[in-house]
Formats: C-alpha cells, structure tokens, sequence
C-alpha cells in the first residue's frame, strides 16, 4: 500500500552520479522505530551469547523460514510508481570518486549474515548489508528478519551482524543491534510493500577472554507451568545471558522433616492446628502430648514456642457442675513435619566473556549508498546466503558462502503478503537464507560499492515447474529514504 507524501529538500550527490541517478529528497515521516539492546549492559550480554559456548548458537542457527515462499497465483504484474524524484545517496568512499569497471564480479564486504532467536525460541539468520550512514553503524535487511512477524511480538531477540560470516568465522567482529527502523505501515500492518528495516548497531566486538560458564538453579516450583513461567521470563530478559535454558523435575525427599508452624500453617491455611485435620497431602501433625500446667506457663489459649517449632494449646475442663469455679485447663503441645513432594526447576548456563572493541561497521567493511524512486528495467545485482532446495528437492544451495543473481527490475504483486507495489528480478534464489538480501544498483565491481534499491523478502516459482525463478523486494521510495534517513542519523557508541 502506498500514500502520496510531499518532498523537498535536495541533498548533494557525487561519484556513482555519472550513472545518471539523481540526488535524494526529504520525505515526511512515516518511521517507526524500537529498541533492540538499548544499554551498553544489554548489548554485551547479547554478543556473549552468541560467542558462548564456542559459538554453538551461531554455528547452530538455520535460515530463517517465515514468509519466504510466495505462492505463484499470487503474483501478478503491477506498478510500482515513483512518489517523487528518483534519489540516491552515495556509498562509504564514493563521495567523490569516479566509477570503475572491473570484468569480474568480486563479492561485496559489506554482506553478512544477521542472527536472532525467533518465535520458536530457536537461533536463524538472515541476509543483510552494511548501508552508508552518519555514524558508520546502519544495516539493512528485510523487515520481517528483525520484526517477529510469526509470534506478532516487537522484535526478534538476540540481534546481531556478522559481515563476512563463514561457519563460525567473524572476521570483521560481531556487531549488535541497538534500534531498528521501519515504515509504520510495516510496523503497524505487516505491509509487505514496507517490508524492510534499517537497524542501527554498536561498535563490532571480539572475544579476548575464556568464556565463563556458571551453572543457573532456579527454585523448585510446585508445579511445571509455574516453572515454564519462570523460563520465559528469564528468556525474555535481554539483559543477562541464559544458553540451553531447560525444566527438570526435582525428586522430593519423602523422608518426614521437622516444620515449623508457620510452614505447617502455610501449607494447611486455614485449618485448626489443634484439631484432628484432616491435613494436607505430605503434611503430617503430630499426635498432641499433654503437659504440666508449670511446663505450658501462659494464660494464652496457645502460643507458638520461641524456635517456632512447637505449638502449645490448652483445652477447658468440662467439670458438669452449675457452680460458678474457675475454670480448669488441660495442656498440650504439638510438632508438625513435612515431606518435600516433587516440584520442577529451571536449569541453564550464564556467560561471562571478556569483549575487545574492533571499530565502527562501516570504517571495517564500508557501506552501499541508497537509491530510490528509480525507474523498473534497470540491472541489479543480489547478494546474499540462498539456502534451503527447490520445491522439487533439489538443494542448489547450502547458506554457507555468499551467492550474486543479476537481472533487470520488472514490476510485480503479491496479495498474499499485502505486496501491491513489488519489484522482482529472475533469480535461482532458494528463500530460506535470501530473505534480506542486498540488491545492488550501479554496481561497481572493482570497488564492491553501489547503491541498494531493494532487499529480498520472498521467492516464487512463476512458471510452477517446482523450481524458484523469481525473487521479489519492496520498492524503494520516498519514504524508504525517510526511513533510511533517520537511521543514518542515530548514534549507536561501543559496549566494550
């Protein structure tokens, strides 16, 4: 779905220019943005997270699979139009410099893999791309890669950037997501014309210490929905890092136990102490023992003993007589015990891992400028991780390396996933793995630069011979650049 904005505003453009792409308009605000790992606290504990236990979460994680796969009947040809001039921003180190052609394709640095726990409580990844920006700290990537669009939540848990990841190699440092930037109609109604988010990350980071494993025992609860509360809370906690969180049932000890009669009480609310119960299930009250008036030495009609573990009761004499006497008293005291009964309890792992900070994104890898508003029928190359297989089985692709498609922009629609106003290229890409992948205007092989125009949100088999041959992204606009730009312009700092 689109809305007509009003523009203004140009900013000055160089290099990749000479391509004929014109400079970039300011577009109302329509941003919505939300925290991801808001303090420096946070955002330590999510890296360590992903570091402990050598690496096993990231080395563990699978491509992400919601909303990938379009339906073909669901994809119609449509036009997405321009809602104002065609704009760029130019990438990190192409300010000013003249464009270059190479005759191979080199692959980019500034494409990585981002990690998150899903919906599922599960690790996964997307595709993603660093992207120029103020501070050198934005990446883009697929709405859907950051907003948990599957358990209708905020945001993905645990976000992170690896450029240049390869089986558990980070040679550029993980980088941690502090604030993530999408349209509102995406936010609001999983618009899939607005199904992207540019998401501002700390300074990247490198183990220097030993992990630290510290065992976690929660108390033992009566009950395993009361324990499986306590596990989602703590889950649910970005500030500290639980790894293989799990629910054990806890043997109670039958053996009898001295209580006091506080615990006793507790356990038999509201029941007479003094009388015959009956009593709770692993409770059990002692026979009362009748002492002398000296030993009960009180005018109360009970008390508890100073260590709490003894009540002492009297009862009044029935003497059968009309003579007014003062009353007569037997006197008694009683201890209680208790047997543990079963419960469950939360188990897991903390992590304690010295960080190093290794600089900001974009000085490390650079960053692809921005294009939008640019005419349908232009080249683009796609870079990202395709994995997964083909509807007929076949795996073309394993995730693991970074993969190009290049073809020419076409327009395309998508009910299904509220896509009226898409672009598609040809493309072999599986979903699972491509979904935020970075599709490159202009680009410049020699320089690994270019202009990002859109990044991959789903995949369809057109011509339904069970094999994917095309891939689809929401059109940059306007206001993409409007959401783009307030990213670019937020300021993330280091957490080590």
């Amino acid at each position: 779905m689109k809305r007509t904005l009003a523009f203004g505003g140009l900013v000055a453009t160089a290099g990749l220019l000479a391509a004929g792409l014109a400079a970039p308009a300011q577009a109302t605000n329509t941003v919505s943005s939300d925290n991801l790992a808001n303090t420096n606290m946070a955002a330590k504990q999510v890296a360590a997270f992903w570091f402990g236990e050598a690496k096993a979460n990231l080395l563990n994680a699978t491509p992400y699979g919601v909303e990938t796969k379009i339906v073909a009947k669901h994809v119609s040809k449509g036009g997405p139009s321009a809602d104002s001039k065609p704009g760029v921003v130019p990438a990190i180190g192409d300010e000013k410099k003249a464009a270059t052609k190479s005759k191979n394709v080199n692959l980019p640095k500034t494409s990585g893999k981002v990690f998150f726990i899903g919906a599922d409580k599960k690790p996964h990844w997307c595709s993603a791309t660093s992207v120029q920006s103020s501070y050198k700290n934005v990446v883009a990537t697929a709405g859907h890669c950051v907003y948990d669009t599957g358990a209708n939540a905020a945001t993905m848990d645990k976000w992170v950037f690896i450029p240049g990841y390869y089986q558990g190699k980070m040679p550029w440092g993980i980088y941690v997501g502090k604030q993530a930037f999408t349209h509102y109609d995406y936010d609001v109604y999983e618009d899939g014309d607005r199904d992207y988010a540019f998401v501002t990350v700390y300074d990247g980071v490198l183990p220097e210490s030993a992990t630290a494993n510290k065992e976690y025992k929660s108390d033992v609860f009566a009950t395993k929905a009361e324990a499986e509360a306590a596990k989602a809370k703590l889950q649910a906690d970005k500030s500290t890092v639980w790894s293989k969180l799990d629910i054990v049932e806890v043997k109670g000890d039958h053996r009898a136990k001295l209580a006091t009669v506080a615990e006793f009480q507790a356990l038999n609310e509201g029941k007479d102490l003094t009388g015959d119960g009956p009593f709770a299930d692993g409770t059990i009250a002692g026979k009362p023992r009748e002492v002398s008036a000296r030993e009960y030495h009180s005018d109360k009609d009970s008390y508890v003993s100073r260590d709490g573990k003894t009540l002492y009761f009297r009862t009044k004499v029935d003497k059968q007589t009309f003579a007014p006497e003062k009353p007569e008293f037997k006197y008694f005291k009683r201890n209680f015990w208790t047997k543990a009964a079963n419960g469950y309890q939360v188990v897991g792992k903390t992590f304690q891992i010295g960080l190093k900070s290794v600089g900001r994104l974009g000085d490390n890898v650079g960053g692809q400028g921005l294009a939008y508003n640019q005419k349908l029928g232009k080249p683009v190359f796609v870079f990202g991780y395709p994995s997964g297989t083909h509807p007929d089985g076949n795996n073309a692709f394993t995730g693991k390396t970074l993969k190009y498609a290049y073809g020419k922009t076409f327009a395309v629609q998508a009910p299904a996933i509220k896509g009226e106003e898409l672009q598609g290229i040809k493309s072999s890409f599986t979903g699972e793995g491509a979904i935020g992948s970075s599709w490159l205007l202009n680009y410049q092989s020699a320089r690994r630069i270019g202009y990002l125009n859109g990044v991959t949100i789903g995949v369809s088999d057109t011509d339904n011979n069970n094999r994917y041959d095309t891939s689809f992204s929401p059109y940059f606009d306007g206001e993409t650049y409007g959401v783009y730009k307030a990213a670019a312009a937020s300021w993330s700092g280091k957490i080590a």
